[in-house]
């Protein structure tokens, strides 16, 4: 399973001389208690670091540049108790280069009237400190985020919850690594892109193999290996061998594994985490991976397939948001246009995540019809029923840009005998016809990434930290 590192992120508060030592002492004690209760809530995914009170420019500016030469610190949350002189914070924050989240909060959440005084003002005065710092941020046109409300409350906690997820994937983003293996489709337009914009914009370093240098590192697979690997697939799944010959099924669900680990060896020793394949490329090799995809999916690799590597680097970046939780790529498959039925079928003939699955899986071998290779295994599940966001990146001469929209996902009406496929069906949330205009007026393409487990304003977070244009669908 692909692993994201320990992130962190560091807390300051912004204050000034003028209160006085006692003051500040209270301030830095609130402060504290304020990320210690963070902490405690287990609503947060990654740690806070609590790092004192800022009250000059010297001070803030060595805090940001120590902000990011730490590999540990994926991003700053700020705090202004009351009024703190923004001019303080210009250098630092034009020099940050991590996300930034500004918590306009307050360390208590009631007015005290019988008791209230000028000290209580001093120290809850942040109506006051966080606007003064709201302007300078927006001056300085930093794609900071603002959470407002009460520290303590559930719903604040999760908005930074679910900013920390956005952020680790921001800063994981320049660590992707996707590996080609062959070139895109030929005359497809939509899978084509700008690598080094994206490397610049995104992060994402692309390379390209021929297949016959995968098919090597495939053949070097060991017997041993693909004993113990069938094994293991017998206790995770449902082996249907259906009207096959039994020896010639195990023989096809034996060659994907061969595959998934050949695959997985070379991603490894090069440091990969996604990848696409081409049904156009397949020189050497006996099928179209199918069951190896989809298990190197499970692990948290991203795909695209026919050479997508902008999918496939897309498909990582959200896995990373939503924790490989019912996060998969996806593609829009076929439709139901009668009315009161409007639906998408979505699939893509093998390769879909079986993290969506609402059944257990089988493991199926059956004929593919397109690429002109042997039948291929593959994972055959029914998708999900729920709330989901549907995500595409698509690339234009001015810019990236990601589009979604959020659906309602769930189980197609009847059973699909002669379509042994992996399947999901969904709707746009503002309904198929709207959605579907409004996707392709924009640009969007027929690759997506459906997640379960991702919101509309993660996505909406992610392309402003990026600086690429976002579309959201509603």
């Amino acid at each position: 399973m692909l692993k994201v590192k320990d992130y962190e992120f560091w807390f300051v508060t912004g204050s000034q001389f003028l209160y006085g030592d006692e003051q500040l002492k209270k301030v830095s004690k609130d402060a504290e208690d304020i990320v210690d209760k963070l902490n405690a809530s287990h609503k947060l995914p990654y740690k806070i670091a609590y790092k004192g009170v800022m009250t000059t420019a010297d001070g803030i500016t060595k805090f940001m540049k120590e902000v990011n030469y730490n590999d540990k610190v994926a991003g700053v949350i700020t705090w202004m108790h009351t009024f703190s002189p923004a001019k303080n914070w210009i250098r630092g924050t034009k020099l940050l280069q991590k996300p930034l989240l500004h918590l306009a909060t307050q360390y208590l959440n009631n007015i005290p009237y019988k008791t209230i005084d000028f000290d209580y003002m001093n120290l809850n005065q942040s109506a006051h400190g966080d606007r003064e710092y709201a302007y300078i941020n927006a001056r300085l046109g930093v794609k900071n985020k603002i959470v407002y409300g009460f520290w303590g409350d559930e719903e604040v906690q999760n908005e930074i919850a679910n900013w920390e997820d956005v952020a680790v994937a921001y800063n994981e983003s320049f660590h992707i690594k996707v590996c080609r293996f062959g070139d895109t489709m030929r005359n497809v337009a939509v899978t084509e892109g700008d690598k080094v914009e994206a490397q610049i914009k995104l992060g994402w370093t692309v390379d390209y193999y021929g297949i016959g240098d995968l098919v090597q590192t495939i053949n070097a697979v060991s017997e041993n290996e693909v004993e113990n690997e069938y094994e293991k697939l017998k206790n995770d799944y449902e082996l249907n061998p259906g009207n096959n010959d039994q020896k010639e099924y195990v023989h096809s669900v034996k060659t994907q594994l061969k595959q998934f680990l050949g695959i997985k060896q070379f991603l490894e020793k090069g440091g990969y985490t996604a990848f696409t394949t081409n049904f156009e490329d397949l020189w050497g090799m006996d099928q179209l991976p199918g069951l190896a995809v989809q298990l190197l999916m499970r692990e948290g690799y991203g795909f695209g397939a026919e050479g997508d590597w902008k999918t496939a680097a897309l498909n990582r970046l959200l896995k990373i948001v939503s924790h490989n939780k019912k996060t998969a790529f996806m593609e829009d498959y076929t439709l139901d246009l009668r009315k009161g039925h409007e639906a998408i079928l979505g699939s893509h003939m093998l390769e879909v995540d079986p993290s969506i699955a609402s059944d257990k899986p089988c493991v199926e071998v059956h004929p593919l019809d397109i690429g002109g290779k042997a039948d291929p295994a593959r994972l055959v599940f029914t998708g999900s029923e729920g709330e989901a966001i549907d995500v595409t990146l698509s690339d234009f001469r001015n810019g990236f840009k990601l589009i979604s929209y959020p659906v309602d996902a769930r189980k197609p009406e009847a059973e699909t005998p002669n379509l042994p496929v992996a399947k999901q069906m969904w709707t746009p949330k503002v309904g198929l016809r709207e959605g579907a205009l409004a996707w392709m007026e924009n640009g969007g393409g027929h690759h997506t990434v459906l997640s379960f487990n991702i919101s509309e304003e993660q996505i909406a977070d992610l392309a402003k930290m990026f600086g690429i244009k976002s579309v959201e669908i509603k």
